[in-house]
């Protein structure tokens, strides 16, 4: 600004702009509306930069824009819901196409696809938002309220107070378009880093020297190679396959499976125990790139950390901004679920089940029902579902025999198309009526296969609270659930339908299969309890330690994870030398969402326990569609209680006579 002079009177600066603008619309509408008056202007000079105009456009822009009468708030936020539908609808429906052949498997075209799905059609939305004055108008006339006020004050707000929040806090900081690529080009590369790290396991021998896969076959680390010490449960002699897989993993987390054996080129034996390749030498070894990545994102969040001084790291705005819930509070529950007294109980019935002590892959256990071979349970897929496009034609059918009526069945089942993916499974949502949701799920090379099916049926889950919370809801603004573990809830609870779906599960034993389904999920909760704890805090210490290499974050991960496990698991499963509590791949591809697993678990077991005698459709429909609130709020509409392990704690307990 230039000084005054006797010609020239003195600039006005925002500063005085903002009084000027507030004395001005106070003059205008009175002082009953002084504190939305400040509030708003305060907002808007918080976001205003010297692209959007000089002081004098930006006291012009606030007396014009505020709107103090409540029938034309009314119009106004409709105006801004409407245009926001549209805005992120269409830029979804453009970056899942543009994704399309990246995240499928089949007709793919090397170096094309990769650089499809990198474009961003809208790399500077949120400054455009601002620029053109739809951001300032929203933060002028709405408030953008703190967590802590949701959270006190919500459960008093109508349908129109919630999405007014919504809408207003769909404007955040203004992100440099510099920054926003680089973020989006450091997220795709550990995506990618994950989606391609398949581990060939047709060499893998275990103590005995014996393989137990076709020579081609591969692994994706770690869900795969999870599945298989899972099945190995229903093999008679699968101990030493369990045993050299769990090595697998302990290799895949500290960085040491052989190059030569990761690129395919190895046909020798090798043994992931010794870490030896023919008897001898591995070789060059794959090093820390796994961690380079994890350096790599927490870098990247540390640029966006001062465009958030409310939420200066990337775990405050995990938990206040996405998740809505205290981060004191989740891991409150995540420590309390691991500390619940009937662990001792169910590691006891685990162990003379399996007829042996427990070891470190046992927290892997959670079929407690006789397992079936493989084998089985995919001539039991095969039997009804012959692929992927099977699956996608009869869901209709699939959704009457879980009680769906028939029009809410044909509607959700139609819309649910089935695909192919490269990685585990995701689902994806429609943003737009006349939209569908995709699911994305595994396959074997000429059959779905028991693990596709068995993730289909968690990504259905995901569809179906899509689908219910896109059509059924009251407001666009609403769309979706409060965070992630709430759509995880449903995905959780419609993956435990599995059997079911292929009648392998005795309806009238109802009781019983609640007491499974209790003790099974209480075994799921506390595997992923672990590494949610240790994901939390290797993120502490690296804000801790910002200038760590890849190599000292990996030393501390394996170091938190032993001290995890000493704390919460060693008593019933016994030493760790696999550091398996490390293995979730999740914290590089998706960094800081393994707790809403562990939390969709607790709500998905609430859910569950409360729907016992209720309409299973019908209240999947009623909670799915109560709306974006905050996950405290949603959960105690849906079943009455706020989120908590004890229902699941007390349920497996109860549970456990029934599985004697």
């Amino acid at each position: 600004m230039s000084p005054a002079t006797a010609d020239c009177p003195a600039m006005v600066t925002l500063t005085e702009a903002c009084s000027h603008a507030t004395a001005s619309l106070l003059a205008a509408h009175g002082d009953a509306h002084r504190a939305a008056i400040e509030a708003g202007v305060r907002r808007v000079s918080e976001r205003w930069s010297d692209k959007d105009g000089d002081a004098k456009a930006f006291e012009e822009f606030c007396t014009k824009h505020f709107v103090s009468d409540p029938a034309q708030r009314v119009r106004l936020l409709a105006r801004l819901e409407k245009a926001l539908e549209q805005i992120d609808g269409h830029l979804y429906e453009m970056r899942r196409t543009l994704r399309r052949h990246h995240d499928l498997r089949g007709d793919e075209f090397p170096g094309v696809d990769d650089i499809l799905a990198q474009f961003d059609p809208s790399p500077d939305l949120t400054e455009q938002l601002y620029k053109q004055k739809i951001a300032h108008l929203c933060l002028l006339n709405f408030p953008r309220p703190t967590l802590a006020t949701m959270l006190t004050a919500g459960a008093a707000w109508d349908d129109a107070g919630w999405a007014a929040t919504r809408v207003a806090q769909h404007f955040g900081p203004r992100i440099p378009v510099d920054l926003a690529d680089r973020a989006r080009r450091t997220s795709f590369e550990s995506g990618k880093f994950v989606s391609h790290f398949h581990v060939p396991v047709g060499g893998m021998v275990d103590a005995n020297g014996k393989r137990w896969f076709e020579s081609d076959r591969k692994l994706i680390a770690h869900w795969l190679v999870r599945e298989e010490i899972k099945a190995g449960y229903g093999d008679p002699d699968g101990l030493g396959k369990q045993r050299a897989l769990s090595w697998v993993m302990a290799r895949h987390i500290d960085g040491t499976i052989p190059k030569r054996v990761m690129s395919g080129e190895e046909k020798r034996d090798w043994n992931p125990e010794k870490n030896t390749v023919a008897g001898g030498d591995p070789g060059e070894l794959l090093g820390l790139e796994r961690y380079e990545h994890w350096i790599a994102n927490f870098r990247m969040a540390r640029e966006f950390d001062p465009l958030y001084p409310d939420e200066p790291t990337a775990i405050a705005r995990k938990f206040a901004l996405e998740r809505e819930m205290p981060e004191a509070e989740v891991e409150k529950l995540m420590t309390d679920l691991l500390d619940a007294p009937v662990r001792k109980d169910l590691a006891a019935f685990m162990s003379r089940k399996l007829g042996r002590a427990l070891e470190p892959f046992d927290i892997y256990f959670e079929d407690v029902v006789e397992a079936k071979p493989a084998t089985e349970m995919n001539a039991a897929v095969r039997k009804r579902f012959a692929n992927v496009k099977e699956l996608e034609a009869k869901l209709p059918e699939v959704l009457r025999e879980l009680g769906f009526r028939g029009p809410d069945a044909d509607f959700l089942g139609s819309r649910i198309k089935v695909e192919v993916c490269k990685g585990a499974g995701h689902a994806m949502r429609p943003y737009l009526e006349g939209y569908g949701a995709w699911l994305r799920t595994s396959s074997l090379d000429a059959e779905l296969g028991w693990d596709g099916f068995d993730t289909a049926m968690h990504e259905l889950g995901h569809n179906l609270e899509q689908l219910c919370s896109t059509y059924f809801v009251s407001r666009p603004a609403l769309r979706g659930v409060p965070n992630t573990a709430c759509t995880e809830a449903f995905a959780f609870l419609y993956q435990s339908l599995a059997k079911r779906v292929l009648g392998l599960e005795d309806a009238a034993e109802a009781d019983r299969q609640f007491a499974v389904d209790s003790v099974a999920t209480m075994l799921s909760a506390c595997q992923i309890a672990g590494p949610s704890l240790l994901e939390l805090r290797a993120w502490r210490w690296l804000y801790a330690n910002p200038s760590a290499t890849p190599a000292a974050l990996r030393d501390e991960v394996l170091r938190i994870a032993q001290d995890l496990w000493t704390r919460f698991y060693e008593r019933d499963f016994g030493k760790d030398s696999y550091r398996i509590l490390a293995a979730y791949q999740h914290m590089i591809a998706h960094p800081l969402y393994l707790p809403d697993y562990t939390l969709g678990h607790m709500m998905s077991h609430q859910i569950r326990s409360y729907m016992r005698g209720k309409d299973l459709a019908g209240e999947t429909k009623r909670i799915t569609s109560l709306g974006s609130l905050t996950p405290d709020l949603w959960m105690r509409r849906a079943v009455g209680a706020p989120v908590s392990p004890e229902p699941l704690a007390r349920d497996a307990a109860a549970g456990l006579p029934f599985l004697a």
